[in-house]
């Protein structure tokens, strides 16, 4: 999200951090590698930048409520597409991967306290894959995370650039919410996302995406919510794929 509020800046450079400080948190490397419209740490002083209060702890998107138990979603936020700046390497890694071939990603960050509240469930993931697979299409899935579906062809993706590289090549996408759906929008790859209860694709969510929330409102829980899991399993698998197939 952060490469998207640095576009259209006219010439300056995004500074993400409190005004004083550029500010980055351990994924920021590695998303920013090679984006020429993003300051780096220690060009504080430099005149062609521009500040923006968008950090880890720090985001415009949320905040935490009082009780410290839920994410207060800000509506007045919706996401920009953002920019991936591939190294030649990448480039490479991502002709040998094939093309237009379906991505389909089970997993969720487990070590988040949030991860139930955003996990649709290997095995509707499996019966997507299945069908896909039924009606010809190459399924990919990247070698990450716990959930392994069957008999799909599984790319070994060292990094997540690896992984935004890979997706490059893709025809479409089916994907929760997180990083991988952002990465899809920024590459421009259609995308049937699952969002659930949990937050709201008013905010984080693309138009040129298909955003399934199960008909329910963001509660933005960090526990296990019955209300996430309720809105989870109101999505069905012919949902999803008439969503593809639309």
């Amino acid at each position: 999200m952060a490469t998207g509020l640095a576009k259209g800046l006219n010439g300056k450079r995004a500074a993400f951090g409190d005004g004083r400080k550029i500010i980055w948190g351990p994924w920021s490397k590695e998303i920013f590698q090679g984006n020429p419209q993003i300051a780096r740490p220690g060009d504080e002083g430099k005149s062609n930048i521009q500040w923006i209060d968008f950090y880890k702890g720090h985001r415009q998107y949320n905040k935490m409520n009082a009780k410290r138990t839920h994410w207060v979603w800000n509506y007045d936020f919706k996401a920009t597409p953002g920019r991936f700046f591939l190294s030649f390497d990448e480039i490479e890694f991502a002709e040998n991967c094939g093309h237009g071939f379906a991505v389909i990603e089970p997993n969720v960050p487990w070590h988040k306290t949030v991860a139930p509240n955003k996990d649709w469930g290997k095995p509707r993931y499996q019966a997507v894959a299945d069908r896909l697979r039924a009606d010809g299409w190459d399924v990919v899935q990247f070698s990450h995370g716990r959930d392994r579906l069957r008999n799909v062809r599984v790319v070994t993706t060292p990094t997540f650039r690896h992984a935004a590289a890979a997706l490059s090549r893709a025809a479409l996408a089916i994907l929760p919410e997180g990083g991988l759906h952002h990465a899809a929008a920024a590459l421009h790859i259609p995308a049937v996302v699952i969002f659930g209860g949990f937050i709201p694709p008013a905010v984080t969510g693309y138009a040129m995406h298909n955003n399934l929330t199960g008909g329910a409102e963001a509660c933005g829980s960090l526990s296990r919510c019955q209300h996430c899991r309720d809105a989870l399993d109101n999505i069905s698998v012919d949902e999803v794929c008439s969503a593809l197939a639309g």
